[in-house]
Parts: C-alpha cells; structure tokens; sequence
C-alpha cells in the first residue's frame, strides 16, 4: 500500500468520525427537545409513521402500541389543558451551549390561557453534579397582548426580574380565568 492510498483512507476514516459525531449531536438535541405540537402536526406526525410501518410485518404490534401510547397522551394534554386553560400554539428550542456537565438553552414559547395570549422568551441553564441536576431561568422576556391593567404590567416586569416561571403560569391561569369572569359580567350589564 502506498502513502496516497494510506493518506486517502486516513482522510475518510476522518470524515467518517466527524459525520458521527455531527449526528451524534443531532440525536441528542432531539432526545432533548421539549416541544409541543398542534393538533395538525400530531396528525401528520401519526401519518408519517404510518406510511414509515407499512411495509415492516413486524412493526404491525408496535405500531398499535405506538397508536395507544399516542391516545392516552393527546387524552392527557386535552385533560390538562381543560383544567389549566392553557393552550400551547408553539415552542422552539435552541442549544446554545454544552458541555459536559452544562447546558445552556434559549426556548420560545407562545400560547393562550382562556382568552389572554402570551409569549415568552427565555434561557435555561442546566447544571449536573453528580446525580443532581439544577436549572436557572435567565432573560426572560415576556409579552402579554391584554395589558390595559397596570397590575398586569407590574406583575409581569417583576416575573422578568426574578425568572420565576411557575409563579407566572399560576397566576396568569387564575388572572385569565377571573378575566373571562369579568368579561362575561360586564357583557350581562351592556
């Protein structure tokens, strides 16, 4: 064998080991991602994976369990969602940064509770020692399209200085459901 033959499969060896590891990467962001999807990405989700177990005569069981699987959570999200008001229209999530033991994550996510639409625009820092994973909420951003209530414009500018998300989407559930509330009163008055 001589030097170009061995410099050429070298080469490729080299290329091969970069395409891994690029997808490697790939797979990983995805087995992270967090997303919610609508209603008509579900379906064309489903369908996809229909025409993909077609031909297999193995993936026939597993595909029902899939479909099952796929019931019971679209029944859990409806069932969360009536209870909460909240309705998600979109998410998006980026990877920043990561190494090994730190992940930096910038996410938007949009969406309505009762009548009041949000979005919101932050990111989240994940940390691990050990067994133990801690993550941090920074530049959070949030705009409200309802805020004629200077209440609602206060309580949303501390939110962004303290980056404490559960707080807002408890309040925001109970503020948009006594808004509707208001609403409906006020309509009973006209």
């Amino acid at each position: 064998m001589d030097g170009d033959d061995f410099q050429a499969y070298k080469d490729e060896i080299q290329a091969l080991e970069e395409e891994i590891r690029l997808l490697t990467e790939k797979y990983e962001d995805m087995q992270q991602e967090s997303t919610f999807f609508s209603d008509e990405e579900i379906l064309n989700s489903i369908k996809s994976l229909q025409r993909e177990t077609q031909g297999e005569t193995k993936g026939d069981e597993s595909l029902s369990d899939l479909k099952a699987q796929l019931e019971r959570l679209e029944t859990d999200l409806s069932f969360l969602m009536e209870i909460t008001g909240f309705h998600f229209t979109s998410h998006s999530k980026k990877t920043v940064e990561k190494t090994q033991n730190r992940t930096v994550q910038k996410h938007r996510l949009s969406g309505k509770c009762h009548s009041l639409s949000f979005q919101l625009e932050f990111q989240l820092l994940e940390m691990q020692n050990n067994e133990k994973v801690s993550a941090v909420v920074s530049d959070l951003s949030i705009v409200m399209d309802s805020t004629e209530d200077s209440n609602v414009s206060k309580f949303v500018s501390r939110i962004e200085e303290c980056g404490d998300l559960p707080i807002f989407f408890r309040s925001l559930s109970t503020y948009a459901e006594w808004y509707e509330h208001r609403k409906r009163t006020f309509l009973h008055f006209k």
